[in-house]
């Protein structure tokens, strides 16, 4: 029994206007648009469709448009004021790994990898929300996006929001979608390469509008191609199989950063074939002469009698009679045990076959959604509480096809982490080097034994990786992972409290925040200036004033080098620089190297100067202070 409540429809009186809406839309269904709150009324097509002579084109162009179509735009130039926070402890091989896993909001992501891997990405395959109605489409905040995710995610220590799915209800069921879409897709294609692509997936409910938004963002000419993926091999409703359209396929739209028929691709090799037969012309397999001769393949002229075998009425030959002839008389044609002639295929004589790039994607070589499922359980248990997953094979099928053996691949909606197993996989079995990033949401679930997909998707990573290493234990691949989470700048920023206005200028003091490690800064320089996050750092102890330590750490091999002691004094300045010049002269490095120290442990202005001093007449010029 349903208790009705105050919210309920049936204690209300009628709601007039929502029937005036739907009366509408019942006979126009072009006057319903989306506005700023919600559902509205295009006024000047209801003019239109009433002879009002004062409608004019003047606003009327080709292209996709909606509200807030503008701040997406403007919120994908503003750049974020985040960092993102190593977690060695988190990670599997966080010394020599070049894969990265990254747990956050993927647009405040996109934007703090723009100066490491700009131009550097071969191919983009994201899973984004379909928009079903079920559902969660991220909210961005335009005006603090960093505070708005710690919000959502419960970091602030005040619970979190609640996060909810995106409802026809709402009247901003398209826009909300395209609000959150355009500024990822534009922040992603700064990160392809020029040679690169990106596949995104979709279903029926917004694939219209992935087209328009691709088109504005990468260009019409530059689509590769819609492709179709058989994604289920039974219906969702079986009851219902007979009577309702089945939505058994989904679309993956592909684009490029130049012209589609630019770009070449890797066409997969089939299976390898096997000739179990051998004479003294070589080992051969055989194959089948005849084709069907019914309906529209009828042709009787294609029956004629060749060696003393005529095919019946429902089969003829493949081939004209000379060539049959001709086969017959180099003993090419061989007949079976029930009489059925066969045509002999010579090892030496064929190459291996490959498959066509379809824009039909063929589920024996990608796999299911049923598939998608089956994978994940055999992993982490069928307890992790999603409904529905991409296959391993789908994903390894788009990865062979768009990269070769040493291309970094990017997932901005990593969910479970498929993209990083299929690339494990992927690279043990063709002996490739193939590096990831995937980024996810710590979106709450609500059901299963992970409190939030990414920590499904790093357990996944993990799991998977050992799963390999068991099979093929001399396999030498990178099976790891390093993790980052997205976080507020290690950079204090000015934020005044005026009931302890005192305490709050004496905080001021440090640039940097008390509970912030050294590793957190080093990585906040890494992004900064543009180097790969997985790039090599090595760190030295250099003594400073009577035995006193410094620890300085060395980035890509002397590109940067940074000291983050809490306290340098005078003395200690000329032992510490001249120390650091030592060891760069050891380094070589090549190009301009960067040291950067931390501004509040300077005893004085002196040290400082006498520090920068050094350093500038041993041939370091660029020195930083944080």
């Amino acid at each position: 029994m349903q208790k009705l409540t105050a919210t309920d429809p049936e204690t209300k009186s009628p709601d007039l206007a929502a029937e005036n809406l739907a009366a509408l839309r019942a006979l126009f269904p072009e006057l319903i648009t989306e506005g700023a709150d919600g559902v509205a009324v295009n006024l000047d097509v209801l003019k239109q469709l009433v002879g009002d002579k004062t409608v004019t084109d003047a606003e009327e162009k080709y292209g996709l448009n909606w509200h807030g179509k503008r701040q997406a735009r403007q919120l994908a130039l503003t750049p974020s004021t985040g960092t993102l926070r190593p977690c060695p402890e988190e990670s599997v091989d966080w010394d020599t790994t070049q894969n990265l896993m990254i747990e956050g909001d993927n647009l405040e992501v996109l934007k703090l990898l723009q100066k490491s891997y700009a131009g550097k990405v071969k191919l983009i395959y994201i899973d984004p929300p379909y928009n079903t109605g079920k559902d969660f489409v991220y909210p961005d905040n335009f005006q603090d996006n960093i505070k708005n995710y710690l919000e959502l995610t419960g970091q602030t220590g005040e619970g979190g929001k609640k996060l909810s799915s995106n409802t026809e209800a709402s009247g901003r069921f398209h826009t909300d979608w395209l609000n959150m879409m355009y500024p990822r897709l534009k922040q992603a294609r700064n990160l392809l390469r020029e040679d690169g692509a990106i596949l995104v997936s979709i279903g029926d409910r917004e694939v219209h509008n992935l087209l328009a938004l691709m088109n504005d963002i990468f260009g019409e000419e530059n689509q590769i191609g819609i492709f179709t993926w058989k994604s289920r091999a039974k219906p969702t409703n079986a009851g219902d199989a007979k009577y309702r359209t089945q939505r058994v396929a989904e679309y993956i739209i592909a684009y490029g950063k130049k012209p589609g028929d630019e770009l070449l691709l890797n066409a997969i090799s089939s299976k390898s074939r096997t000739y179990p037969h051998e004479d003294t012309d070589g080992r051969y397999r055989s194959t089948t002469i005849l084709t069907s001769n019914r309906g529209m393949f009828r042709r009787e002229t294609m029956r004629f009698e060749a060696g003393g075998y005529k095919p019946d009425e429902d089969s003829r030959w493949k081939a004209g009679k000379s060539i049959i002839d001709d086969l017959i008389a180099r003993n090419r044609i061989i007949f079976n045990d029930d009489g059925v002639p066969m045509e002999k295929k010579y090892e030496q004589e064929e190459t291996d076959p490959l498959y066509p790039i379809y824009s039909f994607v063929d589920p024996d070589l990608s796999g299911t959604a049923e598939d998608g499922k089956n994978d994940l359980n055999s992993l982490v248990g069928n307890q992790h509480g999603l409904d529905t997953v991409k296959p391993v094979q789908f994903i390894k099928y788009i990865t062979a096809t768009f990269t070769n053996s040493s291309d970094l691949v990017l997932d901005f909606f990593a969910g479970s982490g498929t993209t990083g197993q299929a690339i494990f996989e992927l690279n043990a079995e063709d002996a490739s080097a193939r590096k990831f990033i995937l980024v996810q949401l710590p979106t709450p679930m609500e059901t299963g034994e992970f409190p939030t997909i990414a920590k499904l998707t790093k357990e996944r990573l993990l799991r998977a990786g050992k799963k390999i290493s068991k099979e093929s234990p001399l396999l030498a691949g990178d099976l790891g992972f390093r993790v980052f989470k997205l976080d507020s700048s290690n950079i204090r920023a000015w934020e005044p409290d005026r009931d302890k206005l005192v305490q709050t200028l004496q905080d001021s003091v440090e640039h940097l925040k008390a509970d912030r490690t050294e590793q957190d800064i080093l990585f906040e320089l890494l992004l900064k200036l543009g180097l790969d996050l997985c790039v090599p750092v090595e760190t030295k102890k250099i003594a400073g004033e009577k035995g006193k330590m410094h620890e300085v750490h060395s980035v890509g091999a002397g590109a940067l080098l940074v000291c983050l002691s809490p306290s340098i004094s005078q003395d200690d300045a000329e032992s510490l620089a001249l120390g650091i010049v030592e060891w760069h002269k050891a380094l070589n490095a090549a190009g301009e190297t960067t040291v950067v120290f931390r501004d509040s442990a300077f005893a004085d202005d002196v040290a400082k100067t006498n520090l920068t001093a050094i350093l500038n007449q041993h041939g370091i010029e660029t020195v930083r202070s944080l």
